[in-house]
């Protein structure tokens, strides 16, 4: 109330605010930088914590969370692992970030999220294809994006992820969940995929579909990266942020 301005990275953001207040609300991104996340046809193997070389052109299928949870989908991935693997039962799934505590939302009444929905599956799945790699460094984390050959970026109706734009910014075909804040960048068959968050087997059947269909992936890929370079760049973000600085400090707007 006492504000003169105010900002938010996206318009789901926005949205949620009481509408008098959302007068007074500009939704611009911070950035991403897309020359560090960026294509990369020369990019070299990664090396897994667990021994694992992943190379350009393998069946890659990531899936980031700062910690695995619920609030970024990590019950729908999981479940949707064995019809993966009968799908594409040359993916690898690789999963990132934090496998104890959560960073959104309540913690597992039984544990950790990640063995309570990995116990569900056990005995269907392959779970010598399935790589926990913990939390990573940026460089290894885009160099993975890179390696990527299907992205999978699930979330509830709250804040977008970083980790979403910097995949399609770094050229994956990204398959999404079709929430508010993913529907606000992803549009489905254009710049990406969107599947129901709570269908594993939909979701199981479209990363399926990116790996066995490579040129349609490409031109996903190619799409999504040419929305983050135009909407949510750096570039872009940093020069209408500083104007709207300038605007309020010379009190034309917000009085």
């Amino acid at each position: 109330e006492a504000s003169t301005w105010n900002i938010t990275p996206t318009e789901f953001q926005r949205s949620s605010f009481p509408k008098n207040w959302q007068q007074r609300i500009s939704a611009i991104h911070d950035g991403i930088d897309t020359e560090k996340a960026a294509p990369d046809p020369d990019v070299k193997q990664l090396k897994l914590p667990d021994g694992t070389l992943l190379r350009r052109g393998d069946s890659t299928v990531t899936f980031v969370n700062r910690s695995i949870e619920p609030y970024r989908g990590c019950h729908s991935f999981i479940r949707a692992i064995p019809e993966l693997q009968r799908l594409a039962p040359e993916a690898r799934i690789v999963i990132v970030g934090n496998t104890t505590g959560v960073s959104y939302g309540k913690k597992c009444a039984a544990g950790e999220y990640k063995d309570q929905f990995l116990a569900e599956i056990e005995g269907r799945y392959d779970p010598g294809r399935v790589h926990f790699t913990g939390s990573l460094a940026y460089e290894p984390f885009l160099q993975l994006l890179k390696l990527s050959a299907a992205h999978v970026y699930l979330t509830y109706p709250f804040v977008l992820s970083w980790s979403l734009l910097e995949a399609m910014s770094s050229g994956c075909p990204v398959v999404g969940s079709s929430t508010a804040p993913v529907q606000e960048v992803i549009q489905d068959g254009h710049n990406g995929l969107l599947v129901d968050f709570f269908k594993p087997d939909d979701l199981a059947a479209a990363v399926a579909d990116l790996l066995h269909n490579r040129e349609r992936a490409s031109e996903l890929g190619k799409a999504a990266r040419h929305t983050v370079v135009k909407h949510y760049s750096l570039a872009n973000c940093v020069p209408r942020q500083l104007s709207l600085m300038e605007l309020v400090a010379s009190r034309s707007i917000g009085v």
